[in-house]
């Protein structure tokens, strides 16, 4: 077995269980999820023996984790994936409305990763590349992958440190204040957004239609339409939040991740990518230059 990492147990207060080591304890490993996981394939040996989570450790001992090498059972798919950045460490993709990220289903972002991003030749690289946060089934736009076990960890700090700066568009309806932050509680955790009106439209319809950047500080699930709708101005398309009938003509959600920008967790260099807005948004703004 190839050895992926090594570690000396630094003097400890009082005996621990292997699984109890800390999270960021081992620079290769995501996670203490990710670790257990190694434990319970028999990838992780303590002073060369075959170890269980509940291994002692004492301080002093040498754990040794192999590399797991059993192949993937998980799908791998084809899809025309459109990739914006790439290098050894991480990509960054159009996520094409219309598809999940991730899950059980076989047909998503994650099953196709492999077949559309060049394999990482660094020494953790992993089978598998991972995305890094969720763009919604119907939302279309920048996706952060992460193609290494210390691309993924460290990029998964920044963006609970909040070092990763999202900027989305969305088409809204009715007449909406020209900016402002929507606070409330979801999934039992603070959510803040910030929004802009950029442009308005009248509609016969809708009564008006706004086009909308987003800036969202915290990342629950659905937070940008939830909140929206909150202040009486769902996103067009938006079924489940908004108005059923408002279905923008069959076009789907309207909300666009629009850019990414961050600092590079191995190079240190800035990086900021955007994807344009979809020609459906284009269609109803179309003297907008962003």
């Amino acid at each position: 077995m190839n050895i992926l990492e090594t570690y000396i147990v630094p003097p400890l207060e009082g005996p621990i269980r292997l699984s109890d080591l800390r999270a960021g304890t081992f620079s290769l490993i995501v996670s203490r999820k990710a670790f257990t996981k190694l434990i319970k394939a028999n990838l992780v040996h303590v002073n060369n023996n075959l170890s269980t989570t509940a291994t002692p450790l004492l301080g002093g001992e040498i754990i040794t984790v192999y590399r797991d090498q059993t192949p993937s059972n998980k799908p791998s798919i084809t899809l025309p994936l459109e990739v914006i950045f790439e290098d050894q460490h991480l990509a960054i993709i159009h996520k094409p409305p219309g598809i999940e990220v991730s899950g059980n289903k076989r047909y998503t972002i994650a099953n196709a990763l492999s077949n559309s991003l060049t394999k990482s030749n660094q020494e953790d690289a992993l089978k598998r590349p991972e995305p890094i946060h969720r763009l919604d089934y119907p939302t279309s736009g920048c996706l952060l992958i992460g193609k290494t076990s210390s691309s993924v960890m460290k990029l998964n700090k920044s963006f609970q440190e909040k070092k990763i700066d999202k900027v989305y568009y969305a088409i809204t309806i009715g007449n909406q204040k020209s900016s402002g932050t929507i606070k409330s509680n979801l999934e039992g955790k603070s959510s803040i957004s910030h929004f802009e009106v950029i442009d308005t439209v009248a509609s016969i319809k809708y009564e008006a239609l706004n086009l909308v950047k987003l800036i969202p500080e915290t990342g629950r699930k659905h937070q940008l339409r939830k909140h929206l709708a909150a202040i009486q101005c769902p996103i067009m398309g938006d079924i489940k939040y908004g108005n059923p009938l408002h279905t923008g003509q069959g076009n789907g959600l309207y909300l666009h991740g629009y850019s990414l920008e961050f600092t590079h967790p191995h190079t240190g260099l800035l990086i900021s990518k955007t994807i344009q807005l979809p020609k459906k948004f284009t269609r109803i703004f179309k003297q907008i230059r962003l």
